[in-house]
């Protein structure tokens, strides 16, 4: 069931949403199993097989995260660490299982020129979400930051529907205290009113733009050979902002959602097409996930402590890891490793420059702003292209070594004619088609890189109110004006927003899934 649907807006939500408030009066247990019942239907309304495994994994790590509590408090740390490898050793197993047995087939099959049958099979739904966000449960557990011994609190954080399928990915220790306070359990007209608002910003995001945009993305990267020199910036750019929005979108209406029931989750984006730095852009891109990485994989295997070798193969091993976690496949490996490059090349630099914190505190340069962007946009052809292949290729075409394409008036431009007659002589192939074949798509990506860039985000619009449990960056005066309020004028606004939304998601099967959830 999916957020940007008649069936999850018109039904669901205000079934599941009335139903908790009309339960949590006679009994708050009643509410949270509600919930969690509510959210197990969401999930198997996907393919209903498959809700086993959820509860499965749910109960094993629940007994997992009890014995952990146990030992801990009987003074047995070891037998605790025991546990709770076993149990982490166990979770992975099922994430390698079904997301990565193809993988290593088809890899050893290559490498070998072995013929071993591939199994084929289905990816659950959400598996790398509710796996990270129950792992990060038992360390949590072992370090005495979080312990559960109720069942269905525990069914509650792991199914809760706004942030199952793709995040954010959530801690314990920060979601169950807000479900375990009694002011989560009667209705907050405020809370209802700033989650609706919330909500409907990511559903015109993923609706209104990530959508529009994708239709200059799947014909090139799936379809296309040798693209020429704009046609793959076109499609590279194209890609660039669907998946932000896309991606963002989802995060949005899952923050907001969570809010309608009173439950702050965390910031998972906050602009980070406006990174001045790849270190900026990993602190407010994927955030959660960011956070993940960095306390249970990379402080784990040493982080910055033992000096700066260390520490730039501890990057690298996280970001491949972390590019492996988005999908079984060489190109999210080499997408890994090139932020994990990234990231070295940048903490190099701010050591040889020797001031990187008098640096952060003086204003982005246009320059490294405009690096870091043209970095990412390169990563994530590999992120999108099917296979290796396809990345080399699109990259081939944004060099211009698959030749030129330009809009046929150009040539009536002496200076531009002269260009291009240089390129033809160099031997680039230079051909011409008219430019209202590519108008609108260049209007769209100018317009959507505007927004990415310099307009403000869905907390700083929200900022009165605490959207999420992070800190976030303020707004200035000069921008104030864009500060929700609950008028008269800002309802009007979001309810057109929400109509226009409405009014454009597809009818029958032709609805769009978020990219994020094949991961």
């Amino acid at each position: 069931m999916l957020f940007n649907s008649y069936l999850f807006i018109g039904l669901f939500l205000p079934i599941t949403l009335i139903g908790f408030f009309l339960i949590a009066k006679a009994s708050h247990i009643m509410a949270a199993l509600w919930l969690g019942l509510a959210s197990l239907f969401f999930y198997g309304w996907w393919d209903p097989r498959y809700v086993g495994l959820l509860l499965l994994s749910i109960v094993f790590n629940f007994v997992v995260g009890r014995a952990i509590s146990k030992q801990r408090e009987r003074g047995a740390p070891g037998r605790a660490k025991f546990v709770l490898i076993a149990g982490i050793v166990c979770d992975l197993a099922l994430l390698f299982y079904y997301k990565y047995t193809d993988f290593f087939i088809s890899s050893i099959n290559h490498a070998f020129h072995a013929e071993f049958p591939l199994l084929e099979l289905v990816l659950p739904l959400g598996i790398s979400f509710f796996t990270f966000t129950q792992i990060a449960f038992l360390v949590d557990t072992y370090r005495g930051e979080a312990k559960e011994y109720d069942p269905v609190h525990y069914l509650f954080f792991v199914t809760n529907f706004p942030h199952l399928i793709a995040g954010p990915i959530l801690h314990h220790k920060e979601i169950m205290p807000q479900f375990e306070s009694p002011a989560c359990y009667r209705v907050n007209w405020e809370d209802i009113a700033v989650g609706l608002t919330i909500f409907t910003i990511g559903l015109a995001k993923k609706v209104l733009i990530a959508d529009e945009i994708s239709r200059y993305v799947g014909p090139v990267f799936d379809g296309t050979s040798n693209p020429h020199l704009f046609l793959a910036w076109g499609a590279a750019l194209a890609y660039t902002l669907q998946l932000y929005f896309d991606f963002s979108g989802y995060s949005d209406m899952a923050i907001g959602l969570a809010r309608m029931f009173g439950i702050k989750f965390p910031l998972n984006f906050d602009s980070p097409y406006k990174a001045p730095n790849i270190i900026e852009f990993w602190r407010r891109w994927h955030m959660t996930l960011s956070r993940f990485l960095r306390d249970y994989l990379y402080i784990p295997l040493g982080g910055n402590r033992h000096g700066p070798m260390r520490r730039h193969v501890n990057l690298l091993a996280t970001m491949v890891l972390g590019g492996l976690w988005h999908g079984a496949g060489w190109t999210f490996v080499v997408w890994g490793a090139l932020h994990g490059l990234y990231l070295v090349i940048n903490h190099t630099w701010q050591t040889l420059r020797g001031a990187a914190s008098a640096a952060s505190t003086r204003r982005p340069r246009f320059w490294a702003w405009a690096l870091t962007f043209l970095a990412v946009v390169v990563s994530w052809v590999f992120f999108r292209a099917k296979n290796l292949d396809v990345a080399i290729d699109m990259l081939r075409g944004m060099a211009g070594l698959n030749g030129i394409v330009v809009p046929l008036h150009w040539f009536k431009a002496s200076f531009m004619s002269h260009v291009m007659d240089t390129l033809a002589a160099s031997g680039v192939q230079v051909a011409t088609i008219k430019f209202i074949a590519y108008r609108d798509q260049l209007y769209l990506t100018l317009e959507l890189l505007l927004i990415a860039t310099l307009a403000p985000n869905t907390q700083q619009i929200l900022q009165r109110f605490q959207p999420t449990i992070d800190q976030f960056r303020h707004l200035g005066g000069r921008l104030a004006r864009w500060a929700w309020r609950p008028n008269l004028a800002w309802l009007v606004a979001i309810a057109v927003l929400l109509g226009w939304s409405l009014f454009e998601i597809p009818r029958g099967d032709t609805i769009s899934e978020f990219l994020y959830f094949q991961f």
